[in-house]
């Protein structure tokens, strides 16, 4: 019989189009959301494509933006990291959504986007990625960095391995049947670092878009991955934490050097107080090695952060003032209310430098 341990039995709240957990509490604004001033110029309609991870975000984004700017409006296509940074990078798309940043020579091909001035990767989000689960028996499951890593890679294949009973007493006799993302992901990119820097060797696959485990079954989006977990007896996969609460999937505890901690709990400070930025001026890419391997109490090591990637000077003016617009709007006012989603907004000191740059975009 299932225990009702780490599922959310509590039914959705709608608002608008989005989907809100009522076993969330409620956030209050951050301080920086009050007074803001949002210059609301440039061309009416903008396009973003990208982040599935991030969609429920830029849902909340868009209508903070559109009520700031009164008749302009912005569409957003989840399709993906990887299809996000491409659609950027071919100018398809105004800015792109990406939970990894630009790297290599996707650099070079942004500037030529950009006209020949350099591109940004602006964080706005962060969000926590759980380890969903579908096992019969129960809804309290804990794991560890090394089980994940024999388990994403197929060298374990049952519930009843030794390794998951040790952390959990029994388990059912019964196949793991491992869901993974078809589409190049930057939740997938964040979930095989944390496995290569946490596993202790266990994991050898890599990290990158891909998802390199070998075995499982594939899905498109964390839209596809969640609901495969929800109809599948048997299964786990790597979701952010929002389509966890949309689909009340079952979350594992995550066992780390700090001890067991679980999506919910006092986490958010002890997590993110790990994170530092490790780009240069604008460039706002983030380090997040410290957070998969913690050794913290409390702080939970699967995390991503989520950026829109944006030109710094715009071959098109218009497009350039818009996109400063919606950025100002969303790092200021639209960081109040994404608790409530599953997502943490920035903290203060994040804040300052992402609108610092924001207000430099041209």
């Amino acid at each position: 019989m299932k225990r009702n341990g780490s599922r959310c039995a509590a039914g959705l709240l709608i608002a608008s189009t989005l989907a809100i957990s009522a076993c969330t509490h409620l956030d209050t604004p951050p301080t920086y959301a009050k007074g803001v001033t949002v210059d609301c110029g440039g061309k009416q309609d903008l396009t973003g494509s990208g982040s599935t991870a991030q969609a429920d975000a830029i849902s909340h984004f868009i209508t903070s933006y559109e009520e700031s700017c009164s008749g302009k409006q912005l569409t957003y296509t989840a399709s993906g990291s990887g299809a996000g940074i491409q659609d950027f990078l071919d100018a398809k798309s105004d800015f792109g959504g990406s939970d990894s940043p630009l790297h290599g020579d996707e650099y070079a091909a942004a500037k030529q986007r950009c006209g020949g001035t350099d591109a940004w990767n602006l964080p706005v989000v962060f969000g926590p990625i759980a380890i969903t689960f579908n096992v019969k028996t129960t809804d309290v499951l804990t794991l560890d960095a090394p089980t994940l890593a024999k388990i994403f890679s197929g060298a374990i294949t049952r519930w009843d391995d030794p390794a998951i009973t040790a952390l959990n007493g029994n388990m059912p006799a019964e196949d793991i049947h491992i869901i993974y993302r078809s589409d190049a992901s930057g939740t997938t990119d964040n979930f095989q670092q944390y496995l290569q820097a946490a596993s202790g060797g266990a994991w050898t696959k890599g990290a990158g878009k891909a998802f390199n485990g070998g075995t499982g079954t594939s899905a498109q989006g964390n839209e596809g991955t969640s609901e495969a977990v929800k109809k599948t007896e048997g299964a786990i996969s790597y979701n952010e934490w929002s389509y966890a609460m949309k689909q009340h999937l079952d979350v594992a505890g995550i066992k780390t050097a700090g001890g067991v901690v679980h999506i919910g709990n006092d986490w958010v400070g002890k997590t993110i107080s790990n994170v530092t930025i490790k780009g240069h001026g604008n460039d706002l890419v983030l380090d997040l090695s410290k957070v998969y391997a913690t050794t913290a109490a409390g702080a939970y090591p699967i995390l991503l952060a989520s950026y829109e990637i944006v030109c710094s000077k715009y071959p098109d003016a218009e497009a350039g003032k818009a996109v400063k617009a919606f950025m100002q709007s969303t790092v200021t006012d639209g960081q109040h209310g994404l608790t409530p989603l599953g997502y943490i907004p920035l903290p203060s000191d994040f804040q300052t430098k992402v609108a610092a740059a924001v207000n430099d975009i041209g």
